[in-house]
């Protein structure tokens, strides 16, 4: 048996996403695809990854460490590849890129390392603002570009809106809620639950913006700006949260589980998308910096 990056690009799937058969539609294959290359991989390395129960897949202690390898291993095959396409053209330039503060924590951070070491001479001034500000600095030519959380469709005359990454939402819940045992939740349900409610980014005025279409609201029992207090709130029990794939992590700080369901209701996604101004063009430093980023994003597929 031999290794391949399907493997692991299969396993990184089905460890993001929670659920075998929705890494399948997210990788265009079948479910025994995705399930016999997870179990090649463990036998080949001799370690268990993912824990299997009827509702999922959960990552063991040494599947979290191996997905932050799996992860370096795909980045490092994407970075030979960008060279390779773009050896014969050099690139310099500032880049100025405005930014909001879950993008830039749970997004760009982990894609700028690539940048940097694909273009060397471009040099990134990054700022972080809220949304609204972030956009007005591109509309008056401050800023080239900005990476912003968006819901539902934007549009405006002096920006244009480039869809980057498509985030759904999904109810987090701590590792012994009664909830765990539905395969997913209405939204009456969980407005029978203290919430716990995410403000940073314009985050509870999205969240507003669906529950008002319902019969039933939250019951708020805690407001705050980070993510993380949630994360450790919602994994000690005192709560559950609605909030985007983007910003999910399994583990609390200190070392909890959280847990997630799927929403019946109909909850709009959280979409990243690139803001440009409509009538200037972007320089070679900036137009290079949205192409990387957007084929990075767009996860193409990479040698087995």
């Amino acid at each position: 048996m031999t290794f391949s990056l399907k493997q692991v690009r299969y396993f990184i799937a089905a460890a993001e996403t929670g659920q075998v058969s929705r890494a399948a539609i997210q990788l265009n294959v079948s479910q025994s695809a995705v399930t016999t290359a997870i179990r090649q991989l463990e036998d080949l390395i001799g370690i268990t990854l993912l824990n299997r129960t009827s509702l999922g897949v959960t990552l063991t202690r040494d599947g979290e460490q191996f997905l932050r390898r799996g992860r370096d291993i795909i980045a490092t095959v994407e970075q030979a590849l960008h060279l390779q396409r773009d050896g014969e053209r050099e690139v310099a330039g500032e880049v100025r890129l405005g930014t909001t503060t879950i993008v830039t924590g749970y997004f760009l951070a982990p894609l700028l390392a690539r940048f940097h070491y694909v273009y060397p001479d471009v040099r990134l001034v990054l700022e972080e603002l809220s949304r609204q500000a972030a956009e007005k600095a591109v509309m008056d030519g401050r800023f080239d570009l900005a990476l912003t959380m968006t819901q539902d469709a934007q549009q405006d005359g002096g920006l244009n809106y480039k869809l980057l990454h498509r985030s759904s939402r999904r109810l987090w819940l701590s590792a012994n809620h009664a909830l765990l045992a539905k395969e997913s939740v209405t939204l009456a349900e969980v407005a029978q639950e203290p919430y716990i409610a995410l403000t940073v980014d314009d985050a509870w005025d999205n969240a507003l913006r669906y529950w008002e279409k319902e019969p039933v609201k939250p019951k708020v029992v805690y407001r705050t700006d980070s993510v993380e207090a949630i994360r450790t709130m919602v994994a000690s029990g005192l709560g559950v949260s609605i909030l985007s794939d983007i910003i999910y992590r399994r583990w609390s700080l200190d070392g909890q589980r959280v847990e997630t369901r799927d929403l019946q209701n109909n909850v709009p996604t959280l979409d990243v998308s690139i803001v440009t101004a409509t009538q200037r063009k972007l320089s070679p430093a900036a137009k290079t910096f949205t192409t990387f980023i957007q084929r990075i994003v767009s996860s193409p597929q990479l040698p087995q």
